[in-house]
C-alpha cells in the first residue's frame, strides 16, 4: 500500500480525525494571506512555500514598519524580508507530516481488514465461484435469448449435425440490415471427412470455422447460434487456419504450417474435430496440392483416426 485513499475516511475514527485535522490546517494556511494582510495592512503581504524553509510570510522592504511583534524572521531577501510566526509551523508540521501518519494509518487498517478476510476466505472464493458461474450462465441465457440460439442435442454417437447454423461473431457485424446465410452441416459415420471448395470471399473459413464454435459452445452447456443441432461429444478441437511466420523462431510460414499439421495429426483422436483451411498454401500449388490429399488420406485411414 503506497497510495492514501485507499481507506474511506468514515471507516475509522482516528483516520478521519486525521484527515479533518490535515484539511482544517491546509485551509487555515489558504486564508492566512488574507487574514495577515487586514491585520497588518500590508496590501502586498504574501504567504508562499520552498523546501528550504516550508511556509513563510514574505514582506517587502518598504513596509518593515509595519511588521507585527510576533513575526519572526527567517530570511532576508534583496528586495524583501520573509517571516513565520510559532503558530504558522504549528500548522506546516500538520500539513507535511499528514501524508506519512495518513499512510501509516491506512497501512495498519489495511493490514487489519486483510486479516478479517482471510479469516473468511474459503467462504468467499466459494461465494467468488458461485458468481462467477452465474456470471457466465446469465451471460449465454441472455445472449441466446437475444440471438435465437437453440439448444443443442448432446450425444456419444459419432454425429455433427447443424441445421441452418450461423456463426455467433460474424453475423453480430453485419451492417444494418446485412442478413447472415445460414449453413447446413452433417457429420455421421459415413461421412466423416468434409473438403470445402469455392472460390475466394465465398465463406470457406467463416464456415469451418462457424463448426468448430458451435461444438464448442455445444460442449459449455450453450444454447448454439442455429435452429437445430445434434452435437457428438469431441475430446478436442484442433484447428490450422491462417498464414504467419515466426521470425524470431527461423520459422517460415510454410515451416509454421507443417508443424501444426504434424501436431494436429498426432495429437488426434477418433473423437477429435480437426478444421483445416487451406493447407499447403505455404508452398507452390502442386507441391500445396500434394500436402493437403496426403493429410486427408492420412486422417482417412490411420486406425487411430479411423
Amino acid at each position: 500500500l503506497n497510495a492514501m485513499g485507499v481507506i474511506r475516511p468514515d471507516y475509522s475514527e482516528e483516520l478521519a480525525q486525521v484527515l479533518s485535522a490535515t484539511q482544517q490546517a491546509r485551509d487555515w494556511i489558504a486564508n492566512l494571506e488574507s487574514v495577515e494582510r487586514r491585520r497588518t495592512g500590508i496590501a502586498s503581504l504574501k504567504v508562499g512555500y520552498n523546501k528550504n524553509f516550508g511556509y513563510f510570510i514574505e514582506i517587502t522592504q518598504a513596509n518593515l514598519d509595519k511588521v507585527p511583534a510576533d513575526y519572526i524572521r527567517k530570511q532576508t531577501l534583496v528586495n524583501a524580508e520573509r517571516y513565520i510566526t510559532p503558530e504558522l509551523k504549528d500548522y506546516e508540521t500538520q500539513v507535511l507530516n499528514a501524508e506519512e501518519q495518513i499512510l501509516a494509518l491506512e497501512r495498519q487498517l489495511f493490514d487489519d481488514v486483510c486479516k478479517q478476510l482471510a479469516a473468511s476466505a474459503d467462504k468467499l472464493l466459494k461465494t467468488a465461484r458461485a458468481l462467477a458461474h452465474l456470471d457466465v450462465f446469465a451471460s449465454l441465457a441472455d445472449v441466446a435469448v437475444r440471438e435465437g440460439y437453440a439448444r443443442p442435442t448432446l450425444t456419444e454417437d459419432d454425429l455433427l449435425i447443424i441445421r441452418d447454423g450461423r456463426h455467433p461473431v460474424v453475423e453480430n457485424t453485419l451492417p444494418d440490415g446485412g442478413r447472415y446465410t445460414p449453413n447446413d452441416t452433417h457429420f455421421d459415420t459415413m461421412s466423416r471427412i468434409h473438403i470445402i471448395t469455392g472460390p475466394n470471399m465465398s465463406g470457406k473459413s467463416t464456415y469451418i470455422r462457424q463448426v468448430a464454435l458451435i461444438a464448442l459452445m455445444a460442449q459449455i452447456g450453450s444454447f448454439v447460434p442455429a435452429d437445430e443441432a445434434t452435437i457428438g461429444l469431441v475430446d478436442r478441437i484442433f484447428a490450422r487456419i491462417g498464414a504467419h511466420d515466426e521470425i524470431h523462431a527461423g520459422y517460415s510460414t510454410f515451416m509454421v504450417e507443417m508443424v501444426e499439421t504434424a501436431r494436429l495429426l498426432s495429437g488426434s483422436t477418433r473423437r477429435s474435430l480437426l478444421i483445416l483451411d487451406e493447407v499447403g498454401r505455404g508452398t507452390s500449388t502442386y507441391d500445396g496440392l500434394a500436402i493437403a490429399r496426403a493429410v486427408i488420406e492420412y486422417i482417412h485411414n490411420h486406425p487411430r483416426l479411423n
